[in-house]
């Protein structure tokens, strides 16, 4: 079966699923082991439902790094390529990730993992704006950042001071593409699974992850 968008490439970023480095803020209720399998049921989720789209290749950027056997076992499962995160905050990783793909030439939507609200209506619309001439799409989230950000162009300055984890970043980051000239089209707002609040919503949902 062919791709959608051949020439695009979906980035999701991804941290090892490792208990007490992941999901910190939901140990409390799942414990440490219980917030590690919520994420890796999440990540699998995202990456299952990308392959199924069959919208373009998948690149998994892992943190540390590639080595946990959770990562092996998507790449052998679903195909994905395997890269790993620089150093530095979430601005500067997702700068280089995005930076280093559009130099190879090709338009790239980045995803975290853990985002129960995107499917593949939410990931196909993204690619189609940045094929119809759209130098970058945001997926607005519900606590004032994003679940989202496609680019056709390099635009280092969107991530640099940013206040990460902080209900100023999307505000911040559309005040940044206006700066830069840039013509961006942006996605209804989403969610992703943080606090116990949205463990709650998520158990609501009719997602699989919510059987938790």
């Amino acid at each position: 079966m062919s791709l959608s968008f051949p020439d695009a490439r979906l980035l999701i970023f991804a941290k090892a699923p490792v208990p007490g480095r992941v999901k910190t803020r939901l140990a409390g209720q799942l414990g440490t082991r219980g917030a590690a399998a919520l994420y890796q049921k999440l990540l699998r989720r995202t990456v299952r439902i990308a392959y199924n789209a069959r919208l373009c290749p998948i690149e998994l950027w892992c943190a540390p790094d590639a080595r946990h056997g959770f990562f092996a076992a998507c790449r052998q499962e679903y195909g994905v390529t395997l890269r790993r995160q620089c150093a530095g905050d979430l601005g500067r990783r997702m700068n280089r990730a995005l930076n280093q793909t559009l130099a190879a030439g090709h338009p790239a939507v980045l995803i975290g993992g853990d985002c129960a609200s995107l499917g593949e209506t939410e990931l196909r619309t993204a690619f189609g704006l940045l094929a119809a001439g759209h130098e970058a799409v945001l997926g607005p989230a519900a606590d004032g950042g994003y679940v989202l950000v496609g680019l056709n162009r390099p635009c280092p300055a969107l991530f640099r001071d940013i206040a990460w984890s902080t209900p100023t970043v999307l505000a911040a980051t559309r005040r940044r593409l206006r700066r830069a000239g840039m013509n961006w089209a942006e996605l209804p707002p989403g969610w992703d699974v943080d606090t116990p609040a949205d463990l709650r919503r998520l158990r609501q949902s009719s997602s699989p992850a919510a059987q938790t």
